[in-house]
């Protein structure tokens, strides 16, 4: 029953990708006029240069023909080659991964804490204490990243002189060091969404009778919320967790662009503007494929962190 609940769910994110990846590779035919025109982004080229270019991204060729093609290189992580730098797209993904990686466990390490600190110690305390946390978690869900970006820069870099504007660092120190305030524009939204379900999940939890029996027999209230309130509220929040990774990812784009970060993010914007689709179609997949394996992945865990979960209808 395992074995086919897991098969279940790998099916649905094989199926998902597949979609998503006939999207990314025929949006370049829906470009109006001709798609090696737009490719060229107002470049001249000669008809050589024409030519190999339709024969380059499948345009020679029928859709499904095409596109076979470029799943295939895909598969082999051969995601074509850009027409800016004339270098491999998979060789300049992978070269600013470094960066963009660690500013999303940073900024995702910021807004698990702080978020599920504030929504614990809310719905445990309420009243003004739950009051005032909730005027918080509105306005950090209502500040985009790029005021966020704008906002710490005036404030902690040019005001202050705290953190530096732009760069990534070189060491290990330096370098979180330089990450500190791109991380934390691009975890405040994370954390007002996270403290949000938090909080919800953490009260339903503890107005449970299960909770209430345990106060009863005189359990403390750390072990009530450590052994009733936590674990049972996890469920919801690792949802949350998941959502929030893919979510960072395509937030780089903003906040590497604002501090002057050499990351995907950065690459991705830049790449949008010089039409260069290559780039755009392999992040694009890259992107999809982490959406879907990072919330598969939450998806076969939840059975094993709640036991309610049930896995094929039966419960664990």
């Amino acid at each position: 029953m395992l074995a086919a609940w897991i098969g279940k769910r790998a099916l649905g994110a094989l199926l998902t990708v597949l979609a998503a990846s006939i999207l990314i590779y025929g949006s370049l035919r829906l470009v109006p006029g001709d798609p090696v025109l737009a490719v060229a982004g107002g470049r001249r080229l000669t008809p050589e240069q024409v030519e190999a270019l339709r024969h380059s991204y499948g345009l020679d060729r029928g859709f499904a023909q095409g596109y076979l093609a470029w799943i295939g290189d895909a598969l082999r992580l051969d995601l074509g080659t850009s027409l800016n730098y004339q270098t491999g797209v998979t060789s300049l993904i992978t070269g600013r991964l470094g960066v963009s990686g660690l500013l999303i466990l940073y900024s995702a390490t910021l807004a698990i804490v702080f978020g599920s600190a504030v929504a614990l110690v809310s719905a445990v305390k309420g009243g003004l204490v739950n009051r005032i946390a909730t005027i918080a978690v509105a306005v950090t869900t209502a500040t985009p990243s790029f005021v966020s970006a704008i906002g710490l820069l005036a404030l902690f870099s040019v005001g202050l002189g705290w953190f530096p504007a732009t760069g990534a660092g070189t060491g290990p120190a330096d370098r979180l060091w330089h990450l500190t305030l791109p991380a934390t524009a691009m975890a405040i939204v994370a954390f007002g969404v996270l403290a949000r379900v938090g909080n919800a999940a953490f009260a339903e939890e503890l107005g449970r009778e299960h909770v209430e029996a345990a106060r009863s027999r005189g359990a403390s209230g750390a072990a009530v919320i450590r052994r009733h309130v936590v674990r049972n509220a996890l469920a919801p929040m690792l949802t949350i967790v998941g959502l929030l990774f893919a979510s960072l990812f395509v937030g780089t784009a903003v906040v590497e662009t604002a501090f002057g970060l050499d990351g995907v993010g950065s690459l991705l914007v830049s790449s949008v503007s010089r039409r260069d689709f290559p780039v755009v179609q392999g992040i694009a997949l890259i992107a999809v494929l982490l959406f879907v394996v990072v919330n598969t992945l939450v998806d076969l865990a939840m059975p094993f962190i709640d036991p309610r979960v049930t896995v094929g209808g039966l419960s664990r």
